[in-house]
């Protein structure tokens, strides 16, 4: 529950909405235990046709008579002969202990019947029937009063909830920023989505049942208990013997709960990932006709997910008649322990003292609406175990997200990055994703300022895990990356990733308009910055020409409504708005049309000159923009020089020359 108790810290941020949901409990427990307390006046003057100021008279003489009545047997007692036997010697102090103490609450109900007998004379009508008018009458502005306070407890929790799932959210949404890239694969994405959906869902409901109906209810029951007590708190204890039995039983169960229901959440995780997976990967599903695939591996883990939740619903089913029929047994005994106080006039049961004077059958009737009023909020409390522990459940799967470190994180004391760079510098790169597999082995290469770099390779040689470490999305596992003499990691990422801009294979264009995706590079350039930079890109014409609303045209999830060659010239078009000094491109041309192709190249002779760019590329075309070309092999530098050097003594270059690069695009 400590995580548990994390989100409740949330709510602290707000005080006075937290308090005034609190007032408003205590407001409707004390009406709620008030409104039941009225059965008692109803029972004296419906049930026995007197007035309250009848009612209030007669018990004023009745408990004088049984004052009276007990200090005689009192005297009696005490002015016994000497020649007793010593049992009835031993038995006399006993029976003159119990005598006064019953003398003793007669005295204080005579206290508290002359205190009211003068308010009731004034204030209470002396007509039976105007009295249960006057009764009912009440009752319904106190029913209303409680409905009031049970509006604005249900609006001030909501406001609560709502506001600590704002900020849970949002503080997760900030951190899911700063994480690594390694956290985004697709397996991790629908663990991401399903904390944002269903974790914080629960966290929700959880909040809301313990800040709501846990508080609520309780009160209510305790307001119920109170009154009870004032009329046998003896008889309250003796009825709530088999409580210890409930709260053992409960809280064995609420452990099961939470723990299946962690289960179900990581289970929702799988799920969420299998579905992110299949949405990405559709076209592929369909065109290898792996529907039935699919469908099955969706089936078996839906499955699974369906076992852990009936495992909660199992659970969560055997709390409710496990409190209600406690409640009942807690009924049961003070029914038949009241009817026998009442029937016989005793105050004890087995020799044990329930009440201090005998009660009345009022009196026992509103001891036992008591506690039906104080068993209705514990059966209510039947579905908070359940949805607090599925709260408590979430946060641990929440909180611990938020407390992840990224491995890659700004340095304390930043230094800048040179405003003229001589060159980039490779310093004996080793790099891997896992330690049994390394992905770049002893890199060593300088970029000089101003220089476009062509990398050509195999697929899997490592050309864009190598770039990758510039806009530092991982670091290096030895050796480092310089620009000039300052390390990277010596650089604050935000200034790092303003001087570095990346042009992928996979473009990703936001779901909103064409200008907005563009501005995306600089949120603060002026439309005329905007637009200059979709015409150096060669995208100012097919965006006026071609989409229905220019500039305002929305592009669809992931860029959809557009061709693949239109996506790629607004994504270059987002990164020459950027201004950056050193432009990486990841095989930018390798998915599009010739004429695309064609257009993005100009763009780029124009957009490189005097700027760094570092060309992923196995097109011809591409390369006759190089100053010089990088070939990596199995992790390594292969070789590095012109295109001419490289034919002539690098027979992975020629090979890769005379088989890809020769190609029909």
């Amino acid at each position: 529950m400590k995580n548990f108790g994390r989100a409740l810290r949330f709510a602290l941020n707000y005080r006075l909405t937290l308090a005034g949901a609190l007032l408003s409990a205590v407001a409707v427990a004390v009406f709620w235990g008030g409104n039941i307390g009225a059965l008692y006046p109803i029972v004296e003057v419906a049930f026995r046709g007197r007035s309250l100021q009848e009612w209030v008279d007669q018990e004023i003489g009745r408990a004088e008579s049984q004052s009276a009545e007990i200090l005689a047997k009192i005297e009696a007692h005490e002015e016994a002969p000497d020649g007793l036997s010593a049992e009835m010697a031993a038995r006399t102090p006993r029976e003159i202990e119990a005598l006064r103490v019953r003398w003793q609450a007669e005295q204080r109900a005579l206290a508290t019947l002359r205190w009211l007998q003068p308010k009731i004379h004034r204030y209470v009508p002396s007509d039976p029937f105007q009295t249960i008018v006057a009764i009912v009458m009440v009752l319904m502005l106190a029913t209303a009063a409680k409905n009031f306070f049970i509006f604005s407890h249900h609006m001030l929790l909501q406001r609560l909830i709502q506001l600590v799932a704002f900020d849970v959210r949002k503080g997760l949404y900030h951190h899911m920023l700063r994480m690594d890239l390694t956290e985004f694969e697709d397996q991790r994405v629908g663990s991401l989505m399903s904390r944002f959906n269903l974790d914080l869902n629960q966290l929700s409901k959880g909040l809301n049942a313990l800040l709501g109906k846990a508080v609520l209810q309780p009160l209510k029951g305790i307001a119920c208990l109170i009154g009870a007590a004032i009329i046998s708190w003896r008889l309250l204890l003796f009825s709530l013997l088999l409580t210890p039995i409930a709260g053992f039983l409960i809280r064995s169960l609420a452990g099961s709960i939470k723990r299946a229901n962690r289960r179900a959440m990581e289970e929702n995780a799988q799920l969420m990932g299998v579905l992110s997976e299949a949405c990405n990967g559709m076209q592929t599903v369909k065109a290898f006709t792996m529907e039935g695939y699919e469908r099955h591996r969706f089936h078996r883990v839906s499955k699974e997910y369906l076992r852990k939740s009936m495992r909660i619903a199992l659970y969560s089913a055997l709390i409710k008649p496990t409190t209600e029929i406690l409640g009942l047994a807690v009924i049961f005994i003070a029914l038949i322990a009241g009817a026998y106080l009442v029937l016989n006039q005793q105050t004890h049961l087995w020799g044990l003292r329930l009440s201090d004077r005998p009660l009345s059958v009022p009196a026992l009737m509103s001891f036992y609406a008591m506690l039906v009023g104080a068993s209705d909020p514990a059966r209510r409390l039947s579905d908070v175990f359940s949805e607090i522990q599925a709260g408590a459940a979430a946060a641990d799967r929440l909180f611990p997200l938020l407390d992840r470190r990224p491995e890659i994180t700004d340095p304390a004391e930043p230094r800048a990055i040179p405003p003229s760079f001589l060159a980039l510098h490779f310093d004996h790169v080793h790099f891997h994703y896992r330690a049994d597999q390394p992905v770049l082995r002893d890199i060593d290469v300088s970029i000089r300022s101003g220089e476009t770099l062509c990398i050509v390779g195999p697929n899997g040689c490592g050309k864009s895990s190598l770039i990758s470490l510039l806009p530092r999305f991982h670091e290096p596992v030895s050796g480092g990356v310089r620009i000039d003499d300052v390390d990277l990691r010596q650089v604050r990422l935000r200034d790092l990733r303003r001087f570095v801009a990346v042009v992928t294979q996979q473009t990703l264009l936001f779901d909103d308009t064409v200008y907005n995706n563009i501005r995306y590079g600089s949120m603060r350039a002026t439309p005329d910055e905007v637009y200059n930079a979709a015409r150096r890109a060669h995208a100012h014409r097919f965006i006026l020409d071609q989409l229905d609303e220019g500039y305002d045209t929305v592009v669809g999830c992931g860029g959809g409504r557009l061709s693949g060659g239109q996506r790629q010239r607004i994504a270059l078009a987002r990164a020459i708005l950027r201004d950056p000094r050193v432009l990486i491109l990841d095989e930018a041309t390798s998915q599009i049309d010739l004429e695309s192709e064609q257009l993005i190249h100009q763009a780029l002779q124009d957009f490189v000159r005097d700027r760094t760019a570092i060309l992923i590329t196995h097109r011809l075309s591409t390369l006759e923009l190089a100053d010089r070309i990088l070939v990596m092999e199995s992790g390594r530098v292969a070789d590095l020089g012109t295109h001419a050097d490289l034919i002539r003594r690098c027979e992975v270059y020629r090979r890769l020359h005379d088989i890809q690069l020769r190609m029909p695009a």
